[in-house]
């Protein structure tokens, strides 16, 4: 169990189903020319997962020492894992990770998708070991990276299939993708951003720059309120525009992710204690969850 918590099993799960929807929810059902099959689409969730995985360990080993103030009853590397285990295990996982997206990227006959895989693993270690000690900065990669991991099912089954003949279908679905991968992008800065607040004293006392250590953890607070904003009207005008004529698709985005938003941003303006910054987060991980499960209107409504 603690081998599956140091790796983020849930995360990596919401990875690997958000894929599969992707897949079976959006292209398959309306007949969109793919490139890969049963076995490619599994080859590409697991080198995105061994990869994140990956991630996820480097950056539990860099955060020792901030883990011990922020949560000590969580820690893992150190009390039952030695951090030269979990070391290796991020080496062989990235190694499993590449070696698989290279594979496949020659699979679908684009030998240069390799360079995504390797980019991904080298910006995750950057991000553990230097980035996320830096201003927004990490905040941004990692949230790029969160998006990739929607953007790269768009690379690799759309890219490769497309025609002079289907281009205008392959785009349209593309751009699907893209808005969701928009979205993954958004929720998730706003809950690094929460969780910088609620781990602002063990990131001060390891020597981090983050927001809420740079300007103050009320004005930080302030910053978020204002950013829950922006996905807030886009998902209102994107209800209000595209949705209209579904009502079932309407009540699903008002009840389970415009009005969690809606909770999040309210609920921002009173929050003070780092329980209540690890209750927003919570939210913010709800309402991706549930963004990304409307993936399911396009095969049984849309």
């Amino acid at each position: 169990m603690n081998v599956l918590n140091l790796i983020r099993w849930k995360n990596l799960m919401m990875i690997a189903v958000v894929q599969l929807l992707i897949k079976y929810a959006l292209l398959e059902p309306f007949g969109v020319q793919t490139t890969l099959d049963g076995l490619g689409i599994s080859l590409l969730i697991l080198a995105t997962v061994c990869i994140a995985a990956a991630g996820n360990i480097i950056n539990d080993i860099y955060d020792v020492e901030t883990d011990t103030i922020n949560k000590p009853d969580r820690m893992i590397i150190g009390k039952s894992i030695s951090e030269k285990t979990a070391f290796n295990a991020f080496i062989v996982l990235n190694i499993i990770g590449v070696g698989i997206g290279f594979y496949l990227s020659h699979r679908v006959g684009r030998a240069p998708f390799f360079s995504i895989f390797v980019i991904i693993s080298i910006l995750l270690y950057v991000y553990a070991s230097y980035l996320k000690r830096s201003i927004l900065i990490g905040n941004l990669v990692i949230s790029a990276l969160v998006a990739l991991s929607l953007i790269i099912v768009g690379v690799f089954e759309l890219i490769p299939a497309m025609t002079p003949t289907n281009q205008e279908t392959q785009v349209v679905f593309f751009k699907v993708i893209l808005d969701y991968a928009l979205f993954a992008f958004g929720i998730n800065l706003l809950r690094e951003i929460a969780k910088d607040i609620e781990d602002i004293d063990g990131d001060y006392k390891a020597g981090m720059n983050t927001l809420p250590i740079a300007i103050g953890r009320e004005r930080a607070k302030n910053i978020l309120t204002v950013l829950n904003f922006i996905p807030l009207a886009a998902l209102v005008y994107y209800v209000i525009t595209d949705l209209y004529k579904q009502p079932v698709a309407v009540i699903y985005f008002l009840v389970f992710i415009v009005g969690p938003l809606l909770y999040i941003t309210v609920k921002t303006f009173g929050t003070k204690t780092k329980k209540d910054f690890k209750h927003l987060s919570l939210m913010y991980k709800l309402v991706m969850l549930f963004g990304m499960l409307s993936l399911l209107f396009y095969l049984f409504i849309l």
